[in-house]
C-alpha cells in the first residue's frame, strides 16, 4: 500500500510544481496598491491564465515593476503608471504582454469602486517626425511631374485644368504631416501599384494582369526629384476649419 502511495505521491509531484512555477512577482508601490487596483485585476489575469501574480515589497526581487519608469499603461491616482520586465521570459512576458494588451488595459479601466473609474488610457505621446534631405533637383522633379503625374494630380498651376477632380493636387498632399512618407512610397499606394513600375524596386506587372493604362516608368532619381520639388511647394491653403454651431 505504502509503494502505491508513494508513486501517486511521485506522479503528482510534477504536476504541483509546474503549478507552482506558474507566477509572477509583481512590485506595486503603496500608492498604486491602496487603491484596490491591484486585488480588482490579478484574479481576472489568473482566472484567465491560470498564471498567479504575487506582490512583493522590494522591486529588486520583482520581475515586473510598476512606477513611473518604462511603458506606460494608464494614468490616475496622481501620476500615469508604467511598467518594466527586469526578468524577462516565460509567464513573466505573458503578463507583461497582458498589462500592455487591450484586454489587460479595458480590465485595468473598468476598474470603478462606487461607479466612478479610477484610471484612464495614459497621454499620447508625439512621435517626432524624421526628416528627410531633398538631395533631388526640383527642376528635374517639375519635368517629371508634369510628364508622369499631370495626367491624374494637378502638380502646377498649369496642370490644374488637365488632371482628375478626385484626385488631390500636389499642392495639397503637400500639407499632409506625412507628405515625404507619401511621396517616397507613392508606388506602393493604391492605385499606383496597378500601373506604377520603378526601376529596381518593384517587380514586373504579373502577365495575366497588365496594367489597365499606359504604364509610368520611374527611376530613384526621378522620385528623389519629385519629392525635392514638392518639399519646395507651398501647402495649399484650404482656409479655417469648417466650424458647427
Amino acid at each position: 500500500m505504502r509503494i502505491w502511495l508513494l508513486i501517486l505521491a511521485l506522479a503528482v509531484l510534477p504536476f504541483k510544481v509546474a503549478a507552482q512555477e506558474r507566477q509572477v512577482l509583481l512590485f506595486a508601490p503603496p500608492a498604486l496598491v491602496e487603491t484596490g487596483v491591484m486585488s480588482y485585476i490579478l484574479p481576472r489575469f489568473k482566472l484567465k491564465t491560470q498564471i498567479a501574480v504575487q506582490l512583493v515589497d522590494d522591486p529588486a526581487q520583482a520581475q515586473v515593476v510598476l512606477g513611473d519608469v518604462g511603458t506606460p499603461v494608464f494614468e490616475g491616482a496622481g501620476q500615469v503608471w508604467a511598467f518594466q520586465v527586469t526578468q524577462p521570459g516565460g509567464w513573466t512576458d505573458r503578463f507583461a504582454g497582458w498589462l500592455a494588451g487591450e484586454i489587460g488595459r479595458d480590465t485595468i479601466l473598468s476598474y470603478a469602486p462606487g461607479g466612478t473609474a479610477v484610471f484612464r488610457p495614459p497621454p499620447k505621446v508625439a512621435q517626432p517626425v524624421a526628416e528627410v534631405d531633398l538631395v533631388g533637383d526640383p527642376a528635374l522633379g517639375l519635368q517629371v511631374s508634369r510628364l508622369k503625374c499631370a495626367r491624374c494630380h494637378a502638380v502646377d498651376e498649369d496642370t490644374r485644368l488637365t488632371d482628375i477632380g478626385s484626385t488631390p493636387s500636389f499642392a495639397l498632399l503637400r500639407g499632409f504631416a506625412d507628405w515625404q512618407a507619401r511621396f517616397i512610397g507613392f508606388y506602393a499606394l493604391n492605385p499606383h501599384p496597378a500601373f506604377t513600375q520603378i526601376d529596381e524596386v518593384t517587380p514586373p506587372f504579373d502577365a495575366a494582369r497588365p496594367s489597365p493604362i499606359s504604364p509610368i516608368q520611374m527611376t530613384l532619381e526621378e522620385v528623389e526629384a519629385v519629392l525635392a520639388y514638392v518639399g519646395g511647394l507651398a501647402p495649399a491653403d484650404l482656409g479655417a476649419p469648417l466650424q458647427s454651431q
